[in-house]
């Protein structure tokens, strides 16, 4: 071996060379090293190397250094050599080096029996050797070592930039990771789940089965020997974590270099994250701000095919067979409601978050609306048809254009959108454990130029739906009172609702603050069937006396009857409105 480069062994030791490395290099070589004890231990690390004669040395060092004496610190009876080596064992120092002559002709059978039995490297020196040119040579090598590892690590570094720079992304990265370690490299997500796996050219190992088994399911407690590497920059904030690196350690065992190099990657696929999510973000807002001036008027029916179509939306051919992805397109003027030739009506949908979410540290500008829109575009794309998706951060608002076939699958399309956008919500961590969902509301089908009048009222409606009882999707066209309720809200015109909603229903609200059981779901529920009293009482879980009574006492305390049409028709429209009256309970 060449004494004048660091061996492999070497390279694999955490900060240091190993004592095997120590003893060949030529400062110990010509003290004619003999190891006595511990010879099964000499790959241990050598961090530092450290000479003295004290007998409370052990107290001085932090370990793994490879102590240097001639034992006048030792001590002369045989419990003191004892004590001695237990206590630099103890200190978990590398190895014990001990030059004969001036205080040990021989090494006493004490130090020997306790170094044996401690597992410590005990080395007898029979020539005198200088221990500072031992120290400067040791230390030089720790060095190159470090060095060694760097330009190792450098070298990959240098190819992962080369793979970047010439189009290549994340799997590329892992790839030239994983062929450098020899393993399989992983990239995750800060909570565990997988986004990317490689393994090396020739691995018989199936990187997806190394992932189940060794760390899918242990990710509280990774493998040991693993190497896991946090890739910045996953939210605001110093320390944030956008992502993680895994090596595992299947075919061979990971050095410190392999921890250098997927450093070293980390910083590279922190950029690439980063760039990738601006870019998707872009986009998203990009393709929101044209459905926002589609719905707003700036964009006129008969341009909007041709602007969608350079976004990527090619709807559906009206009666055509399939999913509808790969549509004909939108080319053309257009017929009757702005609908181009031979293409299948149009739906708009809008979902509104729900302010907590929108203002939640998962959509700050550092790339939460590009997860959104990535996670909600991944499950739309098994609802099976052409969908143009943007996000609109100001309003916290997800406009959508889908085309479908015929407008008899509306109701059907509407069903598995608003599962696909609840879906992805809560894949982008914007759904949390008792919040507010969000509101997904679809308009009628038409052509374009019913597309930008739904998307228009489907915008307004979903703000105005906020409160409402929960539902998978409310129907645009079924929320005209809400919408016209908001609006008289919105527009300055709160103190005249308040006001109507206390005449028709303050003395039910004045009883319900008061006593119980509350009257106002009694009455809510009885309007929302119709009067029909069966069913009232049904869903109450009420029996028939019990109900009437209750909707005796509401009658008395409205002085009104519950049977007058008109008397239905304004408490419904307070009951409705009261949302919208935040003075009120």
């Amino acid at each position: 071996m060449d004494s004048t480069s660091p061996d492999l062994a070497a390279l694999s030791s955490p900060g240091g060379i190993t004592v095997r490395r120590a003893l060949e290099l030529p400062g110990l070589r010509s003290g004619l090293p003999e190891v006595v004890a511990g010879g099964e231990r000499l790959l241990r690390t050598v961090r530092w190397v450290h000479a003295g004669e004290v007998p409370n040395i052990a107290s001085l060092l932090k370990g793994g250094e490879l102590l240097l004496t001639t034992g006048y610190g030792i001590g002369t009876r045989p419990a003191e050599q004892r004590a001695f080596v237990r206590k630099l064992a103890e200190r978990g120092i590398a190895a014990l080096v001990i030059e004969l002559g001036q205080r040990f002709s021989r090494l006493p059978s004490a130090l020997v029996e306790t170094a044996r039995t401690a597992g410590l490297p005990l080395v007898q020196l029979h020539r005198e050797v200088p221990f500072v040119t031992v120290t400067e040579e040791i230390h030089t090598e720790i060095v190159n070592g470090h060095y060694a590892l760097l330009r190792r690590a450098e070298e990959v570094h240098r190819r992962c930039t080369d793979a970047l720079l010439g189009g290549g992304g994340v799997p590329q990265v892992l790839g030239i990771l994983a062929e450098f370690s020899g393993n399989p490299v992983f990239l995750e997500t800060a909570d565990g789940q997988l986004l990317y796996a490689a393994g090396a050219e020739g691995d018989i190992n199936d990187p997806l089965q190394v992932w189940e088994g060794m760390r899918g399911t242990h990710q509280d407690e990774p493998p040991g020997g693993a190497v896991l590497v946090d890739v910045p920059g996953g939210g605001p904030g110093a320390g944030s974590v956008r992502a993680r690196l895994v090596l595992l350690p299947v075919s061979g065992t990971l050095a410190p270099v392999h921890r250098i190099a997927a450093e070293r990657a980390a910083g590279s696929l922190a950029v690439v994250l980063m760039q990738a999510r601006q870019e998707e973000e872009l986009a998203a807002r990009g393709r929101g701000d044209f459905l926002t001036d589609l719905a707003e008027g700036r964009i006129a029916a008969d341009d909007a095919p041709a602007q969608a179509r350079v976004l990527g939306f090619k709807p559906t051919g009206g009666g055509a067979a399939g999913s509808g992805v790969t549509g004909s397109g939108v080319a053309g003027s257009g017929a009757a409601g702005g609908r181009p030739a031979g293409s299948g009506p149009l739906l708009p949908v809008v979902m509104r978050l729900p302010e907590a979410s929108v203002g939640a540290v998962g959509l700050s500008p550092g790339g939460g609306w590009a997860v959104l829109a990535r996670a909600v575009s991944e499950e739309l794309a098994s609802v099976g048809v052409p969908v143009l998706l943007g996000v609109r951060p100001v309003e916290g608002r997800v406009p959508l254009l889908l085309g479908l076939r015929t407008e008899s699958e509306r109701a059907a399309v509407a069903d598995r959108v608003a599962a696909a956008l609840r879906a992805g919500v809560a894949r982008a961590g914007m759904q949390r454990a008792g919040a507010q969902p969000p509101v997904v509301v679809v308009g009628g089908a038409g052509g374009w130029a019913a597309a930008a009048a739904g998307l228009r009222h489907a915008a307004e409606t979903a703000t105005a739906a906020q409160g409402l009882d929960d539902r998978p999707w409310f129907d645009a066209r079924r929320l005209d009172i809400d919408l016209l309720l908001w609006r008289l809200r919105s527009h300055g015109d709160g103190a005249a609702l308040a006001a109507f909603v206390e005449r028709a229903i303050g003395p039910l609200q004045d009883h319900d603050r008061r006593a119980k059981p509350p009257l106002l779901p009694t009455l809510q529920t009885y309007l929302a069937h119709a009067g029909r009293k069966a069913e009232t009482a049904r869903e109450l879980h009420l029996n028939r006396q019990t109900l009437y009574n209750r909707l005796a006492r509401i009658g008395e305390l409205l002085g009104t009857d519950l049977d007058d049409p008109q008397t239905v028709l304004a408490l419904s429209l307070a009951l409705r409105a009261r949302r919208h009256t935040p003075a009120t309970p």
